[in-house]
């Protein structure tokens, strides 16, 4: 496998769209001694994408029964990454750690069965992940969650997983930026971009090398991404104390609960085929509320803080890509991965930029099946 750059000499780099794929991606290109620029078409304290309607949830054993295994592995490596950087920023407590309970309603408990035994089929073909799913019984339930315990019999608990404050991770990573001295040309859109040279609102710049992470907003020269629409409540509740991740079997959506701070949680999150920017609809408001009430009835009192809705980027195969050309690198199609995925695909393609993937094994082989390379 080529490397997108042998010569490591300091370069003058660009990094279009300033989302959680491009914050990552400028911070693992900040620890060489190039210099940066980040663009972006919002402000750097918050903007129009998609990371600021995620849930930040870091789920890649839930993922792993729809989701194919390089999903999963990028997944685990994005969460040691974010440990690592987290203690860096002296920040951890931007992420909790506590796990995530897979409940099902009585009508839905096939559901629950079919999910760990497509989990347990998955992990068993992964060496060393067995043991990550636990069943709990009512007793155990009541023992970990006793107030889930009142209305489910029984839960899967996969204990790994963990979740990220979406909102205070993004306020972090632009100051952590800041401090590591990347020029960022907040609210400056770029209106294209080719092989070594950019056009943005302040005119045409060439670059040594330019990564455009913009998502949607690069969907013009990746013809073959597609939108995915995705909606959430934020609910505030003191009646509430829950402390892990929540997924809840449901017929029409995959749906999650993630605890905030300040008493807050988010539910999501639909996974509409459209581009489709509108507020949420009535449908989905109705459909998310009555499950929030029946994991907890203590939800009927919650205020409803905020609905959001927003569009992520996906590729047909609702799998990641690295594109590449001379003086051009495009990683996109992170679908509703954007923060279990960005961390790990910045780390592979820094180490390609700079000739190092194959320093590392696993990270060679996951960045084969990604890489598009038209040298």
């Amino acid at each position: 496998m080529a490397s997108l750059n042998r010569n490591t000499e300091p370069k003058n780099l660009a990094i279009v769209g300033a989302g959680i794929m491009g914050r990552c991606l400028a911070w693992r290109l900040s620890g060489y001694e190039h210099r940066i620029t980040l663009f972006d078409k919002d402000s750097k304290n918050h903007g129009s994408a998609a990371a600021y309607t995620a849930a930040g949830m870091l789920a890649p054993f839930s993922e792993l029964e729809a989701a194919e295994d390089n999903i999963f592995l990028l997944g685990q490596h994005s969460i040691a990454l974010w440990r690592d950087w987290l203690e860096v920023w002296n920040a951890e407590d931007l992420m909790a750690e506590s796990g995530t309970l897979v409940l099902a309603h009585r009508q839905d408990i096939g559901s629950l069965h079919n999910f760990n035994q497509q989990l347990e089929a998955k992990l068993n073909a992964l060496a060393g992940q067995q043991k990550e799913a636990l069943l709990l019984s009512k007793q155990q339930l009541s023992e970990l969650a006793p107030e889930l315990a009142q209305h489910f019999d029984q839960a899967t608990f996969l204990k790994s997983e963990a979740y990220l404050d979406n909102h205070a991770v993004m306020d972090c990573m632009a100051k952590q930026l800041e401090t590591a001295d990347i020029k960022w040309r907040e609210n400056c859109e770029v209106r294209s971009i080719s092989d070594n040279q950019l056009v943005s609102d302040n005119g045409a710049e060439a670059f040594d090398h330019i990564f455009d992470c913009r998502g949607l907003g690069a969907k013009n020269d990746i013809q073959s991404l597609r939108a995915v629409r995705g909606e959430v409540i934020r609910v505030y509740s003191k009646e509430v104390r829950l402390k892990h991740m929540v997924r809840l079997m449901h017929p029409r959506y995959r749906l999650y609960l993630v605890p905030k701070p300040n008493y807050e949680y988010v539910l999501g999150a639909t996974q509409i085929e459209s581009e489709d920017y509108s507020p949420l609809s009535v449908r989905s408001a109705l459909e998310l509320l009555s499950a929030l009430y029946t994991i907890h009835p203590g939800f009927a009192e919650a205020r409803i803080v905020e609905s959001q809705s927003n569009c992520r980027p996906a590729r047909p195969d609702n799998q990641p890509l690295i594109k590449h050309s001379k003086g051009l690198s495009q990683i996109n199609g992170l679908f509703r991965h954007g923060f279990l995925l960005a961390p790990a695909l910045a780390d592979i393609t820094a180490r390609l930029f700079h000739g190092e993937c194959q320093k590392n094994v696993e990270l060679a082989r996951l960045s084969e099946a990604m890489i598009d390379s038209q040298e």
